[in-house]
């Protein structure tokens, strides 16, 4: 079994990218102990399952990080290394399915490491080992590094249990200062399901090997700002490294109710509908655009008709809240689109020679999309330095 998620009280900053995630290289470097389940599971991008009546050698199958009752003094804790350096406005720790033996306390502290001072933790197995704990020498290795003096971004503070309804603890973060690794601390020992980390990648763009780089890539700082609809699938999937694996790791929306009840289609062959859903980006550089690919892959009874996309060159678009109406000069004319295939642009491009920082994402009338590659020369290294409003 599944847990869903209760959207009702997602604070804003949940919409932005999620920057601790295995998919993205986020790595656990280090935990105190994994007796019962790992802690590789805290960053796993589904959500969190429960087995019923399901037993290893250690106890109950659980889907999360959950150590032994602590029998000695102390108390358990992680390091992860985040697959991008970045600012994090807030985190989800998610309690799923750990009702009586969810951690009563957590804290979070973040550091900037460098990679000799990385070299100092001690070496993990690799998988998702669980009845394991970290040795006395290692404990003394890592001990070196001073863990427990890193800044405090969440102070200590009381866990809710996994229910449906109390699973979600969100935590906004004050600081904007760039981080590399955090240490999760458990007060003092328990259960987490999954560990939501939300920012904004802060890195220096990667050219491809022709010079370009995707200036709306996740990992190049790019952020979604808003959107019309995300019914089952975010569109902040769309600027994930990697390909989908599956129709949930993209942005699919509801099916419009306002579609005519016979569809005809126009000269060009696309169809003439009212409406169309969109998800407004603020690229991680600003830059001038040469290609947009646009993938419809896992999309086969349900991609859209046809997308457009609008620019905006105003580096202050910054507000999640307020992004429809401000992003309106066209950069692809109305394209036809098909099931499961990769869509290359780049003589359909209009009004890109200057350096341009938001884009406007039409889809019409519904459907969904795996992925969006917008390819551009960035005006420098720097990225998108605006703070974002959330």
């Amino acid at each position: 079994m599944a847990a869903t998620t209760n959207e009702i009280h997602r604070p804003k900053f949940a919409e932005l990218n999620n920057l601790c995630s295995e998919k993205n290289g986020t790595e656990i470097l280090f935990a105190t102990d994994d007796w019962f389940a790992a802690a590789e599971n805290l960053i796993q991008d589904s959500e969190p399952l429960w087995k019923e009546g399901v037993f290893d050698d250690c106890g109950k199958w659980m889907d999360g990080w959950e150590t032994r009752r602590k029998r000695i003094p102390g108390h358990d804790w992680s390091i992860i290394k985040l697959g991008n350096p970045g600012i994090i406005h807030g985190v989800d720790i998610d309690t799923a399915f750990f009702t009586g033996n969810y951690v009563p306390k957590i804290s979070i502290q973040g550091a900037n490491l460098t990679h000799q001072e990385e070299k100092l933790i001690p070496k993990r197995r690799k998988g998702k080992s669980n009845g394991i704990g970290a040795t006395k020498e290692q404990l003394i290795e890592i001990g070196k590094l001073q863990t427990e003096n890193w800044e405090i971004l969440v102070e200590m503070t009381k866990l809710q249990p996994g229910y449906p309804d109390t699973r979600h603890n969100f935590f906004a973060v004050e600081s904007r200062k760039s981080w590399t690794h955090l240490r999760v601390n458990m007060y003092p020992d328990g259960g987490i399901a999954r560990l939501r980390i939300f920012g904004q990648v802060k890195a220096q763009p990667k050219p491809d090997k022709t010079g370009l780089v995707d200036l709306i890539a996740m990992e190049s700082g790019g952020l979604c700002l808003g959107y019309s609809d995300a019914h089952f699938g975010h569109p902040r999937n769309l600027i994930l490294p990697g390909e989908a694996s599956n129709m949930g790791e993209g942005w699919e929306t509801a099916r419009r109710l306002d579609r005519p009840e016979i569809l005809e289609m126009d000269t060009n062959g696309v169809l003439k509908v009212p409406g169309y859903e969109w998800a407004t980006f603020r690229l991680g550089v600003p830059g001038t655009v040469k290609k947009i690919e646009i993938y419809t892959f896992h999309f086969k009874g349900n991609f859209p008709d046809s997308i457009r996309i609008f620019t905006s060159d105003e580096p202050e678009v910054t507000d999640l809240r307020e992004t429809d109406d401000k992003v309106t000069e066209v950069l692809l004319p109305p394209q036809k689109l098909g099931p499961h295939q990769k869509h290359v642009f780049e003589s359909e491009l209009q009004n890109n020679e200057k350096a341009l920082t938001h884009v406007k994402i039409c889809i019409a009338p519904d459907g969904g999309l795996s992925r969006v590659r917008i390819f551009g020369h960035p005006i420098s290294n720097c990225q998108n330095k605006a703070e974002v409003q959330v």
